[in-house]
């Protein structure tokens, strides 16, 4: 029935914002920008009515969450850094039944997933900052998921993320786009470094671990990043142990994922950590069974769930 047009690795780097605002940081930003216009363009050419954003800021503690209230509207300051996001206006719609249909897939995949339609939770802003540049005439409908998952396996965010595009094929009549809102490494700059490192990754180790992962994507070797992954998430300090990239590559197909990655936005150091805009095409899934990759990955997942 549905339709999943559009898959993509996003940054939400605050200094987007700060880029839109007058004093020394004003421009610096555009390149990021211009690569969530570029993907905002995309999705409008493909169809898509509803962006379901897998959210690294949304911290929870038990259970995927799903918030799909029908309106979203208000003024969000950031707890983390509200010297970089202070009272910015949002304003776009929802989709419920979308929201609905996702969760009753991924629960009857043996993911436990709520959706909460009847909110008063906004979303945060691994959400609000691509929906700012990609959605700022609330064209299209927005679904946040919960990714910054505290007590959670890699191998059942996978899941979740296989299990939410059969929701779209299957039961959903609409287009639909997958954003996985997540840094590559995420180790930020000790405090008091930070304005030295607003433009650079903490270390050589992790900026040349992040771009040898940009090239196992650009080159569509996905078994041995798939393979990697936990590791990676752990000793490259990925953002929200990249519960986001195991969903976006479950719903892509997992290790038989056959697409490449294309850099809309060329890797980029903010504040320590290391940022891409990265679309990886949506190709065709072998059959409706989950991937037999995703299914057996428990063991793989247990080093990085352990320490959680």
């Amino acid at each position: 029935m549905g339709h999943v047009a559009l898959a993509a690795k996003i940054t939400h780097v605050p200094s987007m914002y700060l880029s839109e605002l007058d004093g020394p940081r004003r421009g610096t930003r555009q390149d990021a920008i211009d690569g969530h216009l570029e993907i905002g363009r995309r999705c409008r050419a493909l169809g898509v009515d509803t962006i379901v954003v897998f959210d690294t800021h949304w911290l929870v503690n038990a259970n995927y969450h799903l918030n799909c209230a029908a309106h979203f509207k208000g003024l969000y300051t950031s707890n983390e850094l509200p010297h970089f996001i202070s009272n910015l206006g949002f304003e776009f719609p929802g989709n419920p039944e979308l929201g609905a249909l996702l969760a009753r897939e991924c629960n009857a995949a043996g993911v436990e997933t709520l959706a909460h339609a009847h909110t008063t939770l906004n979303p945060e802003y691994g959400t609000l900052v691509p929906m700012r540049y990609m959605n700022a005439d609330q064209h299209f409908k927005v679904v946040s998921v919960s990714a910054l998952c505290m007590a959670h396996y890699l191998n059942d965010s996978a899941r979740l993320g296989w299990a939410m595009r059969r929701a779209v094929e299957q039961h959903y009549d609409g287009c639909v786009a997958f954003l996985a809102s997540g840094s590559l490494s995420h180790r930020f700059a000790q405090n008091g470094l930070a304005p030295e490192f607003a433009f650079k990754v903490w270390s050589p180790f992790l900026e040349n671990l992040d771009r040898s992962v940009l090239q196992l994507w650009q080159q569509g070797d996905w078994a041995t990043f798939c393979g990697m992954l936990p590791e990676y998430a752990a000793k490259g300090h990925g953002e929200g142990f990249m519960h986001d990239t195991a969903m976006l590559l479950g719903a892509l197909g997992w290790s038989a994922y056959d697409g490449r990655a294309e850099l809309v936005t060329p890797y980029f150091g903010a504040s320590g950590t290391g940022q891409v805009n990265a679309i990886l095409p949506v190709t065709p899934q072998s059959g409706h069974a989950i991937p037999r990759a995703v299914a057996s990955a428990a063991d793989g997942y247990t080093a990085v769930a352990s320490r959680l």
